[in-house]
């Protein structure tokens, strides 16, 4: 299939995503305790099911493109047991889905955990109980305590690749083939696959990755639609290189024009001192929880003998603020200066989250989103 083809395809069948708005918004994290926020501060987001959908509805009356939930099994300890509770991805997006009118709502799968005629199956279930406003973000696993649940090894990060090459193959020949088909690679078998019906999106929902690494960068440019792009430097030239290299790599490599996104921290006060003092008061030594940020990062495989000391605080300190995303401190009017950035970097859209997710969001909504809607970018 040619690129333009597919591009056109996706805007005839009016995927958010595909709109014509400069720079498209989300959320992020919004299925787990927490949300992104590694914090004990009173009203960070709790993993209940009124909470998870206010959140996503608030996003939805606001015309955000995205709802991305995190792919989560287990927390990271501390005193926050951050990310611990929460709900899976599949069955969150089916009630998301039913409960709003406007966002893409995306589900987010562990290659090795979810077989992929399930995975076909429950996507394209939700594609229909959206009305096509579905995507699936593909994750590769990364985090050894939760494969280690499933009893089954951490295959090497190359190999997992290989693995989501034929995962996806299967899933998109299920949400396209009308026959039946036999597939026999090296990591699945498939007999007289068959899935009816077939999703809504023709011929097949938005696929998403997160891949940061140059394996996981080539998946994306060459398998899916939308590429998650963490940004490992918050100074405009060296990110605005990483978001070009990678929209590059497609169009040279592969000849696809792929959508590229990344995502933000928000800490908005009426002054800027209100926010950083926000910032100080979530992060600070009090209530940041740092036993869990460190996990985190080392989980990663993010450590001291990676980054100078100095460095890994730093990244810690963006971690417990927002999951390690870009920075969005200050007024009204310098959170949408922060939003304009990120779109002159290249970015198609950024995924936001708030330390309080509810009532961050409410005042986002009477505060910044009016600025954002005169800015130009929307």
């Amino acid at each position: 299939m040619s690129n333009a083809r597919r591009v056109d395809e996706l805007r005839r069948a009016q995927n958010p995503l595909f709109n014509d708005k400069k720079l498209k918004l989300g959320t992020f994290g919004s299925n787990l305790n927490g949300g992104c926020a590694i914090s004990t501060i009173d009203g960070t987001l709790r993993a209940d099911w009124p909470s998870t959908l206010a959140v996503s509805q608030l996003a939805d009356e606001m015309g955000f493109e995205a709802l991305v939930p995190v792919g989560r099994w287990r927390g990271f300890g501390g005193k926050t047991n951050f990310n611990g509770p929460g709900f899976e991805t599949y069955s969150w997006a089916a009630g998301i889905a039913a409960l709003t009118k406007n966002s893409c709502v995306f589900s987010t799968s562990h290659v090795p955990t979810v077989h992929p005629i399930m995975a076909a199956k429950q996507a394209t279930t939700i594609d229909h109980i959206s009305g096509g406003r579905y995507a699936l973000n593909i994750v590769t696993g990364w985090h050894k305590p939760e494969i280690d649940m499933f009893g089954a090894p951490l295959i090497d990060h190359d190999t997992r690749y290989d693995v989501a090459v034929e995962w996806l193959e299967i899933i998109k020949r299920l949400w396209t083939w009308e026959e039946e088909f036999d597939f026999e690679g090296k990591y699945f078998k498939i007999q007289k696959g068959y899935l009816e019906p077939k999703p809504l999106q023709k011929p097949y929902p938005v696929v998403m990755n997160a891949g940061g690494s140059d394996k996981g960068r080539h998946y994306a440019a060459k398998y899916c639609d939308v590429a998650f792009v963490v940004l490992d430097t918050h100074e405009f030239e060296g990110a605005k290189a990483r978001v070009d290299a990678y929209r590059e790599l497609a169009r040279k490599e592969y000849g696809r024009d792929i959508e590229v996104w990344s995502y933000a921290y928000v800490y908005q006060g009426r002054t800027e001192k209100e926010a950083k003092d926000y910032f100080e008061l979530v992060t600070g030594a009090r209530h940041g929880d740092i036993e869990a940020a460190t996990n985190l990062v080392e989980t990663m495989g993010i450590n001291a003998m990676t980054f100078p000391p100095g460095v890994l605080d730093q990244m810690k300190i963006h971690f417990m603020a927002g999951w390690g995303g870009y920075p969005l401190i200050g007024t009204p009017d310098q959170i949408v200066d922060g939003l304009k950035i990120m779109s002159r970097m290249g970015l198609d859209g950024t995924l936001l989250s708030w330390p309080r997710y509810i009532d961050d969001m409410k005042w986002f909504k009477a505060n910044v989103m009016p600025l954002v809607n005169q800015s130009g970018l929307r």
